[in-house]
């Protein structure tokens, strides 16, 4: 017999709410790679049936946040230098596009925004506070991909920031020595470029941007005891 419409349509909304909870409570590092994730448990944190858990999990597995081990269990994925290498060269791509789009299309309410975040960005710089910076960083690459105005290339960015747990490894690259200061310039020239109307400048200054702070990342990673070849 058929599952009431209500019902399904209940199962269907709760299994979105722990998914995009967990997801989150993933990418900020609330849940730190490599931590187990119990079914019963989650079912106790979230007050619901181990079945929308269940499905969370097969969800966030096809979104390369969670790795499941037969026999074994679920655990929060750690990406291996490979994967944070691809992943950033897509970044590299999707950023770079967005950058040149942005820069054709005028004075748009992005820019505004954008350079609010750029004075923001100075003052935190200036006090050191690597923190709320990484936040400001995280504002700024989604002002200038929301700015491109392509929900194509929009819609695959989100899927891989949430595949990099970007937040999460925008903390580890700053904590290079001279990152700070060297991130935040890196982002003037971009919006110059940006302002300055000059499209094939800002996609290639954005991409440089975007391989300096890999670079810085995997310097950080490779100095991080315990980390190496198997991931952050």
């Amino acid at each position: 017999m058929q599952e009431p419409t209500s019902k399904r349509l209940n199962q269907t909304s709760m299994q979105a709410r722990v998914a995009e909870e967990l997801r989150q409570m993933i990418i900020s590092g609330e849940l730190a790679p490599r931590s187990s994730l119990s079914e019963m448990a989650l079912s106790e944190t979230f007050g619901v049936s181990r079945t929308p858990i269940r499905e969370a999990l097969k969800q966030l597995q096809t979104e390369g946040l969670v790795e499941v081990r037969p026999r074994v269990g679920t655990f929060v994925a750690v990406p291996s230098r490979r994967d944070l290498t691809e992943l950033f060269q897509m970044k590299e791509l999707l950023e770079g596009a967005a950058a040149r789009l942005l820069a054709f299309r005028g004075n748009v309410p992005e820019l505004e925004l954008l350079q609010a975040n750029m004075r923001a960005a100075d003052e935190v710089v200036r006090a050191g506070d690597a923190e709320r910076y990484a936040e400001l960083v995280h504002e700024f690459h989604d002002l200038i991909v929301a700015g491109a105005d392509n929900g194509k290339l929009e819609a695959h960015y989100r899927t891989l920031m949430n595949q990099l747990a970007f937040t999460r490894l925008v903390r580890t690259s700053l904590s290079r020595p001279g990152r700070l200061s060297e991130s935040d310039n890196e982002h003037h020239r971009v919006l110059n470029l940006i302002l300055a109307k000059d499209g094939d400048g800002a996609e290639r200054v954005m991409r440089e941007h975007v391989r300096l702070s890999h670079q810085a990342l995997m310097a950080e990673i490779d100095e991080r005891q315990g980390y190496g070849t198997n991931g952050v």
